[in-house]
């Protein structure tokens, strides 16, 4: 199994538990409608990597930087960065046909994480930031999320089970784009604006 490092020691998810459309800019700039529900996904333990691509199977990948938290316990025990990478066109595809979007979210390889670490008592005042080749492509956080973090875990617990170790990724905001080989990630999370945990990837 894939492993994921929190505070220092591995851990192996069952499975990712992840948010769609949770910020308003980024439902915008993809043209998507405004959900009347949470929007959910999974992605399994073989889509954590410790690499991060620009291509699969000759299809370039998007990155959607995202707030992610360890479960423990039934409770946000950590919180980390985690890029979300996507088969856009595939995706695309998928939607307009009203399939399932697995094909193109799910992939081995689909998602990197940075270590998790204790949060703040207050989840409120966490954001992330990722820069791209020095340049700010993404920003933002709790307070722009449709669905906060406690809404998040109470909504996916009502349907399934959580095993200690288990990931919830609870959306990007805007920003979203394509990767390019070469390019230098460099993710934050901050608490109250000030750096909490950091990673830095460069695409191959």
């Amino acid at each position: 199994m894939q492993s994921i490092l929190v505070n220092g020691e591995k851990q192996y998810p069952t499975k990712i538990v992840c948010v769609g459309r949770n910020y308003v800019a980024h439902i915008e700039e993809l043209g998507n409608e405004m959900p009347d529900q949470m929007v959910l996904f999974n992605k399994p333990n073989s889509a954590i990597s410790d690499i991060l691509r620009s291509q699969v199977d000759g299809e370039n990948l998007h990155y959607e930087g995202e707030l992610s938290f360890v479960i423990r316990d039934g409770a946000m025990h950590a919180v980390g960065f985690g890029l979300d990478l996507t088969k856009r066109e595939l995706q695309s595809r998928l939607k307009a046909k009203g399939l399932p979007w697995e094909r193109a979210k799910a992939f081995d390889g689909a998602v990197v994480f940075s270590e998790f670490v204790t949060p703040p008592g207050n989840l409120d005042t966490l954001m992330l930031e990722l820069h791209v080749d020095k340049s700010l492509r993404q920003s933002g956080g709790v307070e722009l999320m449709i669905h906060k973090p406690q809404a998040i875990l109470e909504e996916v617990i009502a349907f399934t089970s959580l095993e200690d170790g288990d990931v919830i990724m609870t959306g990007t905001p805007a920003g979203v784009g394509a990767i390019h080989t070469g390019e230098r990630f460099e993710a934050t999370v901050l608490a109250g604006g000030r750096g909490l945990v950091s990673a830095a990837w460069v695409a191959q």
